[in-house]
């Protein structure tokens, strides 16, 4: 893995728990930890499902985009959010300060753990199946990862182990 500054940010689809293994990881090598739907959700004072409603899809990922380029951290772990992917000057800005992690996890996994697409807030197409959500999705996880961590069969604290295996030469204990 190469190293790309001082943070590591986890990209992959909802429920692939970035935000649950961020904050394992973070604790783990002493770093700090940012969520940036609930970065989101605290500005703009309103949960990611009403932003969603109220500005519609392109809206919402205007906003996901600025506050993403906002963003000026150091020694954090950066869970995004599943959409990210879809502005290439935020992830641009995610590349220039972090090493990116693609958290991958089958459509299978996915459809046992996501039961309620539309109260997590989950930006997707009216009518747009999760099957067609991932198909469109996991081409750009994969452009934009520095590194893939398969985490079908694991638990939270197993891919936090595999992340540390690999991110221990870049951020030593």
């Amino acid at each position: 893995m190469t190293p790309k500054h001082d943070n590591v940010a986890l990209i992959g689809m909802p429920a692939v728990g970035k935000s649950t293994v961020g904050v394992l990881l973070a604790k783990r090598l002493g770093l700090g930890f940012v969520d940036t739907d609930i970065v989101i959700q605290g500005r703009e004072r309103q949960t990611l499902q009403q932003i969603i409603r109220g500005r519609g899809g392109e809206g919402f990922r205007a906003v996901e985009r600025d506050h993403i380029l906002g963003l000026e951290l150091h020694h954090h772990v950066i869970a995004t959010g599943g959409s990210v992917i879809y502005s290439q000057q935020a992830m641009a800005h995610l590349a220039a300060m972090a090493t990116i992690v693609f958290l991958e996890l089958s459509l299978k996994e996915l459809t046992r753990r996501l039961d309620n697409l539309d109260a997590r807030g989950v930006l997707m197409a009216p009518g747009q199946s999760l099957a067609a959500l991932f198909a469109e999705r996991d081409p750009l996880y994969r452009q934009y990862a520095h590194e893939t961590v398969r985490c079908d069969g694991l638990s939270a604290d197993q891919v936090k182990e595999v992340l540390v295996t690999r991110l221990i030469p870049i951020y030593p204990p």
